[in-house]
């Protein structure tokens, strides 16, 4: 995959693959980078997502790794792409696999769509991955997980945060997420921002503190 990639050291001991929301591009969170004032060398990817239309969007092509056939409730949405969303899991598998280290060192994170596609893609994945972080986003085709989830990541930490006021994915929507992600007995670090659909301070803090402690 087309990607951006920043390395914060030589010899990187960790990495994180970062997916962007939708209609955004890889660019999106690299200026977060030295925010996160991480004291190990770790490897940010930062992949573009391919360019698809999107039924919500009136069709328009656009950076999307899935398509959204309609806004969905607070608990979830009537139809979603299972083929959209199972073809970026494998997107996410592959980049996983590109980057020559051992998956417990490797973090996946998405905002939006991009962190609905890191829970798809991190709850299958067949070996043990470092964390998830899953940023206003929610659980996609949560109906599955029971039956398709891998047991090397049964126990992987999970960091979902999500804005009081976001008014594209509410945040009673992520709120169900979670809660579907305990009744498995997932450990989720749940956290939540007086912000809208949008990435604060406070979080970035927060997500620092969170790589630097599964990395």
């Amino acid at each position: 995959m087309d990607a951006i990639q920043i390395e914060t050291g030589p010899r990187p001991e960790g990495a994180v693959i970062w997916l962007h929301g939708l209609g955004a591009d890889g660019h999106d969170f690299e200026p977060i980078v030295p925010e996160l004032e991480l004291t190990k060398p770790v490897r940010f990817v930062f992949p573009h997502a391919p360019i698809r239309p999107v039924t919500i969007n009136n069709g328009m092509r656009m950076r999307a790794w899935y398509d959204i056939y309609q806004l969905g409730s607070m608990s979830g949405v009537v139809r979603e792409d299972d083929a959209g969303l199972r073809a970026s899991q494998k997107l996410v598998d592959e980049l996983i696999r590109a980057q020559n280290l051992p998956p417990e060192k490797i973090v996946l994170a998405g905002f939006s769509q991009g962190g609905a596609i890191v829970l798809q893609a991190g709850l299958r994945y067949g070996e043990r991955l470092a964390g998830i972080m899953a940023l206003s986003c929610y659980l996609p085709i949560a109906s599955t997980v029971a039956a398709e989830r891998s047991d090397a990541n049964k126990s992987v930490p999970i960091f979902m945060a999500h804005g009081r006021f976001d008014d594209v994915i509410p945040i009673q929507r992520a709120q169900a997420s979670r809660e579907a992600l305990e009744k498995m007995s997932y450990k989720v670090q749940w956290h939540e921002y007086p912000m809208p659909h949008s990435v604060s301070a406070e979080e970035i803090a927060d997500i620092s503190a969170f790589l630097s402690t599964i990395l």
